[in-house]
């Protein structure tokens, strides 16, 4: 794994979970925009999804992506992740396989 240095600070790039290039193909096929977040760190969820609700209205939901096949010791969220959703007030969601991606985002929103 390399780094990256800018102005002096050095960034090790982020990992992706092995699920994530399916996830975020699946949602864009079904009219999801997707916009990758993984190397922000500190907690932040690994993609932002803005999609149009039921009711027609735009939505942004944070997502988390776990890969569902590990076991569970390797799909805990670390500390800063647990902060973050603990904290976040917005819409946030964590995902452990496409079908659950998928689902959430075309479920009927309240």
């Amino acid at each position: 794994m390399g780094c990256l240095c800018w102005r002096g600070v050095i960034k090790i790039p982020k990992r992706t979970d092995t699920n994530q290039t399916a996830i975020v193909k699946a949602l864009r096929q079904i009219g999801c925009s997707v916009f990758p977040t993984h190397e922000i760190g500190h907690g932040f969820p690994d993609i932002a999804v803005g999609y149009i609700g039921k009711d027609g209205t735009r939505r942004t939901a944070l997502v988390e992506i776990k890969d569902g096949t590990l076991p569970p010791s390797r799909k805990k969220l670390t500390p800063d992740e647990k902060l973050f959703h603990f904290g976040w007030r917005g819409e946030a969601v964590i995902v452990y396989s496409v079908d659950e991606a998928v689902a959430y985002f075309t479920r009927e929103k309240p």
